[in-house]
């Protein structure tokens, strides 16, 4: 008997343990997907860091390039008409706890039209088509939680079908110290996870 119970005391924590790092989960179809696609463009996101002590472009930016980083080193390229991939950012650096897109399966974006406000960091990374794609729904198992202030979440949506491949995030916190680095290494953990 006391070997049982030693046995599920270690599988629930080698559970635990494997849930811990950076979040990510993916079905198989949607992994054999993200393998066969090549190219890929950004969906805006109009919602802004309001804290004034961040500098919102510039986080922004930073985001943008560990992406494009990461994913270039992933064999993809940026295709702004037709991309077999939509990237969604989170960024959360407000004062509070934020629960954005905790449940993913039917999700509203905030813009409905061409020519709305788009940051500078998008400039040349924004699909063409950014305004048509209103809604998306999850895929099998994409991970699904609340998200903790000074933490980005990475959405790979599938263009043709608006449903959400892959969802990456982080646990830890990004520091304020060193931001900048901060944030490139919060992304590259992200991204450690990718299928």
């Amino acid at each position: 008997m006391k070997k049982l119970k030693l046995c599920i005391t270690l599988i629930m924590v080698g559970a635990f343990i494997m849930s811990c790092g950076s979040g990510s989960n993916i079905s198989k179809e949607s992994a054999k997907k993200l393998k066969n696609y090549n190219t890929y463009s950004y969906l805006p996101n109009k919602d802004t860091i309001k804290d004034t002590g961040y500098d919102n472009n510039r986080i922004n930016e930073l985001i943008i390039t560990t992406i494009n980083d990461n994913m270039s080193s992933e064999g993809y390229a940026i295709d702004n008409s037709r991309p077999d991939v939509l990237v969604y950012i989170h960024a959360m650096f407000d004062e509070r706890i934020v629960d954005v897109n905790a449940d993913p399966v039917y999700t509203n974006f905030s813009y409905y039209r061409p020519g709305l406000y788009i940051g500078p960091y998008y400039e040349d990374y924004t699909y063409e088509n950014y305004f048509t794609v209103q809604r998306i729904t999850a895929a099998e198992k994409v991970q699904q939680l609340p998200y903790k202030e000074k933490s980005i979440v990475i959405d790979l949506i599938d263009r043709r079908t608006n449903q959400i491949l892959w969802r990456g995030t982080a646990d830890e916190e990004i520091g304020s110290k060193r931001l900048e680095r901060d944030i490139r290494d919060y992304v590259n953990e992200i991204f450690k996870k990718f299928p």
